[in-house]
């Protein structure tokens, strides 16, 4: 396992020379960056025309209110900076890449201790709430936030359930041989309800869709590349080196890409209102989960809390060894 921040931070605006970089690109840079997030660091490399943006969630790598909240900000500040540059030159980047800078883990997926909360409370509103508000974001990045980029989720470590949907909204995906990726909801007699199906059926046939999400199995990187899921496999250590090799190799056809995307989400969109419709599903069915369900619900939680706490206790051997 290693940290997903860049050992090299080739991101400051202090590395533009003179004439490089203007001072529309700054401002748009730091309207972007330098908002103040709780749950997120954001690094634009201006070298290579990249945004970083890594996930740091205050607290368990899950999608709580808090880090959902940050990302939205995020967000809307990329939507809003990027329609009123002054010209396509003064852009900040073309590439963005999410990542996680907590090691070995991308994202464990939806806050389960507040579902079954909510669900023992029968508390629909609140279950429709989380719901609308996850796949708001993630219609955001399924339309590349409106903006002329090109999107990448870089996956080192275990994205689960809603942290695979998550990667899943991006154009395309990055992911380390070992890195784990699942669905594991049909273990508590659920399914996944914010865009595993929308975005799976899009990248595969319908029946193998529903094949993995029913399954709750938990497929490496590798897997996933051969079944076509993941778009690019790189070695355990060596996600960050995969992409910026891969955007050196394609950043002078960069418009083709972005057009290309675009384009395949006019073919083949999936919208805001798909999204909303299944989670409003989903909350439905949460609530005819049992006592027994919702168990099985807890003790998945304690078993991600067990091994957020075991991740815990490595890092300070990593760092000392670094």
């Amino acid at each position: 396992m290693t940290s997903l921040r860049m050992n090299n931070d080739p991101v400051a605006l202090s590395s533009m020379g003179p004439g490089s970089g203007s001072q529309a690109m700054a401002e748009a840079t730091r309207a972007i960056r330098d908002i103040g997030y709780d749950n997120l660091h954001i690094d634009i490399d201006t070298v290579n025309s990249t945004c970083w943006c890594y996930m740091e969630p205050v607290g368990k790598p899950s999608y709580t209110h808090e880090l959902m909240h940050d990302i939205s900000r995020m967000q809307t500040a990329i939507t809003q900076t990027f329609s009123t540059l002054p010209s396509p030159a003064a852009a900040p980047f073309s590439w963005f890449v999410m990542a996680s800078g907590v090691p070995g883990i991308y994202n464990l997926g939806g806050d389960l201790g507040h579902f079954a909360q909510r669900i023992r409370s029968r508390d629909l509103n609140a279950m429709r709430h989380y719901g609308h508000v996850a796949v708001e974001a993630i219609h955001r990045n399924a339309v590349a936030f409106d903006a002329p980029v090109v999107t990448m989720a870089l996956v080192q470590g275990d994205a689960l359930g809603g942290g695979f949907e998550h990667a899943l909204s991006f154009d395309l995906i990055v992911a380390e041989r070992s890195a784990k990726m699942g669905l594991p909801e049909i273990l508590f007699n659920m399914f996944p309800g914010m865009g595993a199906y929308s975005f799976l059926s899009r990248r595969m046939s319908r029946d193998k869709a529903e094949a993995l999400i029913l399954s709750g199995r938990v497929h490496t990187a590798e897997e996933l590349h051969d079944m076509g899921v993941v778009d690019v496999l790189a070695e355990d250590g060596q996600g960050q080196a995969a992409v910026l090799d891969y955007i050196a190799r394609h950043n002078r056809k960069h418009n083709a890409h972005h057009a290309l995307y675009k384009a395949r989400r006019r073919v083949n969109p999936v919208t805001l209102e798909e999204l909303i419709d299944v989670v409003d599903i989903w909350a439905e069915a949460a609530l005819n989960l049992t006592e027994a369900d919702l168990r099985k619900m807890d003790r998945l939680c304690s078993a991600q809390n067990r091994r957020l706490a075991s991740l815990q206790a490595e890092i300070p051997v990593l760092v000392a060894a670094e």
